[in-house]
């Protein structure tokens, strides 16, 4: 069915609200199950978290957006349930996520998220893929407790085939990285399984805890999948114009990698000058300058690119919307998929 979209301030105030909630609820079942981990896993976790700093003393910084968790209640009380009922399949994923920030930070290179520098750079690439690993088998144990040992394995089965799917993904974008041509609807399907597969998860999950029909859960899943194509478009525009103030990470960072995000596919497809000396920009194997970035910036911009970006982001949250079975249209989940389009960070 077709939505008329919540006014973006309206929808952010409401989607702070909800984060802040599923933060609330979240922290204890992620703490209790961090604190299972060995040191020095535990540490690195609980810094990772945001919970402590190298040192491992308490510090107030936030472990992320929580739009995961937050979609699991959501989704769960969307389809007449309770957000107790949801909290260990929020927790988990939120646990996976981490995992998948972890190893991404390692690949990408990327050496600050959230304001300071990525585990990677404090504890060595190997130490981060282990946590990244840890996290992950974290996250299976807090989905399957609580839970009936049939519906335990539907839960974990299904939270296996996203992070394959999310796998898949990934390895199509570290290879469009030394390809000249991508074309959007290659990067689509990238971002479908590197992005989209496991916020399909979190809301499929989310409706299962309430013990949604099949049709239903199917439902959830799909607007997941949509909304988790206007969160990856959403956050591609960000990692060319954010704010690292706001963003707690540097400006044009995928840029100076020649990433292949969406508003340089986009760019480097339309007919212009532009797209031209950014293609040109793209195949040289001379290492970016600042001059270079903030150059490719321009372009990126001038041919398009930002625009297209930034309508697909609004389309696909109107995408995610139309999926919503009749009875579960509910203002947190419509207040979810706007804050998505329009956030900053």
């Amino acid at each position: 069915m077709t939505v008329t979209a919540t006014p973006s301030s309206t929808a952010d105030s409401r989607a702070a609200v909800v984060s802040a909630r599923a933060r609330g609820m979240c922290d204890p079942v992620l703490r209790a199950s961090v604190d299972t981990l060995p040191d020095p896993l535990r540490r690195m976790a609980g810094y990772q978290f945001g919970w402590c700093d190298r040192a491992g003393a308490p510090t107030r910084t936030q472990s992320g957006k929580m739009m995961r968790p937050a979609l699991v209640f959501g989704t769960a009380t969307a389809c007449g349930g309770s957000a107790a009922a949801a909290v260990h399949a929020a927790a988990a994923m939120e646990l996976m996520h981490n995992f998948s920030l972890l190893h991404d930070d390692v690949m990408d290179g990327d050496r600050a998220r959230r304001g300071r520098a990525t585990v990677w750079c404090v504890w060595g690439t190997a130490n981060a893929i282990l946590l990244g690993d840890a996290l992950q088998a974290l996250a299976s144990r807090v989905l399957a407790a609580g839970r009936p040992a049939r519906r335990a394995g539907e839960a974990v089965g299904r939270l296996e085939a996203a992070v394959v799917e999310m796998c898949r993904g990934q390895c199509e974008d570290c290879a469009f990285e030394t390809r000249h041509r991508v074309g959007v609807q290659e990067y689509l399907r990238m971002a479908m399984g590197k992005t989209g597969a496991l916020m399909g998860c979190a809301c499929a999950l989310g409706a299962q805890s309430a013990g949604a029909d099949a049709a239903t859960i199917a439902a959830m899943d799909e607007f997941g999948r949509q909304l988790g194509l206007a969160f990856q478009s959403a956050d591609d525009v960000i990692g060319i114009w954010g704010d690292p103030q706001v963003t707690g990470k540097p400006a044009g960072n995928d840029l100076a990698r020649r990433k292949r995000s969406l508003p340089v596919v986009a760019a480097l497809q339309s007919p212009t000058a532009a797209a031209s000396e950014l293609a040109a920009l793209y195949r040289s194997e001379t290492p970016m300058t600042p001059t270079d970035v903030a150059r490719a910036t321009a372009l990126v911009e001038a041919a398009g690119g930002r625009e297209r970006a930034e309508q697909y982001a609004d389309d696909q949250v109107h995408a995610a919307i139309d999926a919503l079975p009749d009875h579960t249209i509910a203002a947190d989940l419509r207040a979810l998929a706007q804050a998505v389009a329009h956030r900053n960070r």
